[in-house]
């Protein structure tokens, strides 16, 4: 019988390195760069500090590289304690579709499946694609948000995948492990609303966690529900409506349509922080009476409608909310990682600025989502002026892209006082050569500096 499962698991099983073009290569390279930043900007947060010491309970001799260490643990803790870093600053990358997702999770499990088993950085180069594949096409297939589910559901199906193409799968286990990984691991979305907590950062390792799990069942010969999509009790039926699912091929692969983050902030607030930093020099020491910001409906129902997110009281909540992202942007001319100390939490300069903010959905700008995320602002001053600005395209959305300059910066900047500079340099030459490895301690197993 021909299922969406068994359709997902013939194109895992049939794709190979040689149908990569020059450019996905290229790409996983920069994600690979930009996710390692990431987790190192994360590596003394809370969450990094707790998901490191559950993964560095494990050991596990020939398996996934806790980063930062030496250390090796089961592929299934590696993918949750890296996850968990790459994740935590909402600073990974982005894909908007019916279903806002953050693809670069898939990497976690792709590096610590990839240490697992042995294989080269090709091979870790050609799961990644599968992860991204296999998740943003699912997130144009449906939403998720809509009927309160959390977009890490399709994680779990995307790492199963991955993780089963590492452990060389055949189509039927490749469908197994899709069973075993969808029918259990199905995520409320009430990790992203209201005042949010460290969860934030590993709703999605967690799935990943489990993705890696499933395939590891399959592998050795546990067989899960058919019909995981179709079924009378499946993905159908009981969260998202039927669909149909298109898979890409050769020079159509999905990693080169997601957006690398320019601010540490949710991606719907882009935009707005970029046309609030375009205005700033405008407004000068002007005083602003009111910002009113014309949205779109995923915005103001993410990050624009909840009363916490005009009082946030923890870092995931403020960068979660477009109000403080503007204010703070205005206030400093920037959005860093600094902006969410608790300290800026409570700012009375930020505070009253977002009192004096009102974020609106505008019909006609849902047009321009998700291709876009237009986020029209009008600042009003006291002396009567008013201020407009519109950005659709931000930096380092897939139609303004960054420059691979731009990328490394980035993690030189998160890199800085993690790791020494030398190590920084030995990450980056791996990375920009990670088709050539034959195996990737270089990018996991580096030393961070004590403190």
């Amino acid at each position: 019988m021909a299922t969406v499962g068994r359709d997902i698991a013939r194109w895992v099983h049939g794709l190979t390195c040689d149908d990569l073009d020059e450019k996905t290569i290229h790409e996983v390279k920069r994600r690979v760069i930009d996710s390692i930043g990431c987790a190192l900007g994360a590596y003394n947060a809370p969450p990094g500090k707790i998901a490191r010491a559950m993964a560095e309970a494990r050991n596990d001799t020939h398996a996934g590289i806790v980063f930062g260490t030496s250390h090796s643990t089961c592929p299934e803790m590696a993918a949750f304690a890296n996850g968990a870093m790459i994740r935590y600053l909402d600073y990974n990358d982005t894909y908007l579709s019916l279903e806002p997702a953050h693809p670069s999770d898939n990497l976690s499990a792709a590096i610590a499946v990839t240490q697992t088993t042995g294989k080269s950085g090709k091979d870790m180069i050609l799961a990644a694609v599968i992860g991204y594949e296999i998740q943003c096409r699912l997130c144009d297939a449906a939403s998720l948000r809509a009927h309160g589910w959390d977009h890490v559901v399709y994680g779990a199906l995307s790492t199963a995948m991955l993780s089963g193409k590492l452990w060389d799968l055949d189509e039927d286990a490749l469908e197994h492990a899709l069973g075993l990984s969808g029918v259990c691991n199905i995520a409320t979305r009430q990790t992203r609303t209201g005042q949010m907590s460290h969860w934030k950062a590993c709703a999605f390792s967690n799935a990943a966690r489990n993705g890696v799990f499933a395939a590891d069942l399959a592998r050795r010969g546990m067989t899960g529900p058919y019909e995981i999509f179709e079924g009378p009790k499946g993905i159908f039926n009981q969260l998202t409506g039927p669909f149909d699912l298109k898979l890409g091929g050769k020079n159509d692969y999905m990693i080169n349509n997601t957006y690398i983050k320019f601010w540490p902030a949710e991606y719907h607030s882009q935009s707005a922080i970029e046309a609030i930093l375009a205005m700033r020099s405008e407004i000068g020491d002007r005083e602003v009476t009111s910002i009113h910001i014309e949205s779109f409906e995923a915005a103001v129902s993410i990050i624009g409608s909840e009363p916490e997110k005009w009082r946030p009281t923890s870092r995931e909540t403020a960068d979660h909310s477009m109000a403080y992202c503007v204010a703070v942007a205005l206030l400093d001319g920037d959005v860093t990682l600094r902006s969410f100390d608790d300290d800026r939490l409570v700012d009375p300069r930020i505070l009253g600025l977002m009192d004096k903010t009102k974020i609106t959905e505008k019909p006609e700008l849902n047009e321009g989502y998700p291709k876009g995320i237009p986020n029209h602002l009008t600042v009003t001053l006291a002396d009567g002026t008013k201020l407009e600005k519109r950005v659709d395209y931000p930096r380092g959305h897939n139609l303004n892209r960054m420059t691979d300059e731009e990328v490394v910066a980035k993690f030189k900047r998160l890199a800085d006082g993690v790791i020494s500079d030398a190590t920084a340099e030995k990450i980056l030459a791996a990375a920009w050569k990670l088709d050539e490895l034959t195996e990737l301690r270089d990018i996991t197993a580096f030393k961070v500096i004590p403190g």
